[in-house]
């Protein structure tokens, strides 16, 4: 890491075409819609490795990416295997890989198993308000 990218941080996190960071929203309490417990981690596999990590099951999760103005939807299938379990790295990263070549859906963009991954330059570790 550059002394510039020490000062600024990621430099991919300046391409607004990229997530600033990714979210996984889940409910908190069960039957309170409005209560909410909030993960994040600036890499999508960071954020799936730290629910995975902390037993958060992908049925109680709605993920997203956060852009500077708005936050979009991600289908959570991208992110599980065939008995609905959460996918490792780096098979997360050629599910949306697939995922992104298929449609060039701008919110699947950049993630790759073999070629460079737009968001190599990230930290992968997860953080939230529910667990720690």
């Amino acid at each position: 890491m550059s002394v510039l990218e020490k000062v600024i941080g990621p430099l991919s996190k300046y391409d607004k075409t990229l997530p600033y960071t990714y979210m996984a929203k889940v409910t908190a309490v069960e039957g309170i819609e409005e209560l909410f417990s909030y993960y994040f981690a600036d890499t999508i596999c960071g954020l799936i490795d730290y629910l995975d990590a902390h037993d958060i099951q992908p049925q109680d999760v709605e993920l997203y990416g956060m852009y500077q103005k708005q936050e979009i939807p991600l289908e959570k299938d991208l992110c599980l295997d065939e008995n609905k379990k959460w996918l490792e790295r780096p098979k997360i990263c050629h599910s949306l890989e697939t995922k992104y070549k298929e449609t060039l859906e701008a919110r699947y963009k950049g993630h790759a198993e073999k070629d460079r991954c737009l968001f190599e330059d990230r930290d992968r570790k997860g953080r939230g308000s529910g667990v720690e």
